[in-house]
């Protein structure tokens, strides 16, 4: 009996960390999404003004004010993208499998927001070099 009642507490134990892996999982990655919707239509609109901390920071949208709302206009999008595939990865969390099963899952939803965020970034600096020489704000 002492030996069955053993298992049993570890089966919890483990039961209660699977959980709070899946509820980490979630946090983090919901909240990525959330902040890449956010910072992506905040940036497009000209709510989210040149900076050295968010935005797509290269030396070309850094160059005018110009340049760097075309870069984001241009990025919004596959940005966007981005964040619901960052919170849908983070729903597939609370899915009742294997959290080994739920962390590749994530990892694979990782690779995919990334992707997609360096393509806008990509598109976004390409955007900027387009503009004229000469329109510098």
């Amino acid at each position: 009996m002492c030996l069955r009642q053993s298992f049993l507490q570890l089966d919890s134990v483990i039961a209660m960390e699977d959980m709070i892996v899946r509820f980490v999982l979630l946090i983090v990655m919901v909240g990525a999404g959330v902040l890449l919707i956010w910072s992506a239509r905040a940036a497009a609109s000209g709510g989210l003004k040149r900076n050295q901390i968010a935005g797509i920071r290269t030396s070309r949208t850094l160059s005018s004010d110009a340049a760097w709302q075309t870069a984001h206009v241009r990025a919004e999008r596959p940005t966007v993208i981005a964040g619901v595939v960052s919170v849908a990865t983070g729903l597939v969390a609370l899915l009742p499998v294997q959290v080994e099963a739920a962390g590749i899952a994530v990892l694979t939803g990782c690779g995919v927001m990334l992707a997609l965020v360096l393509y806008g970034a990509r598109v976004g600096h390409r955007a900027a070099g387009d503009l004229p020489p000469h329109s510098d704000d």
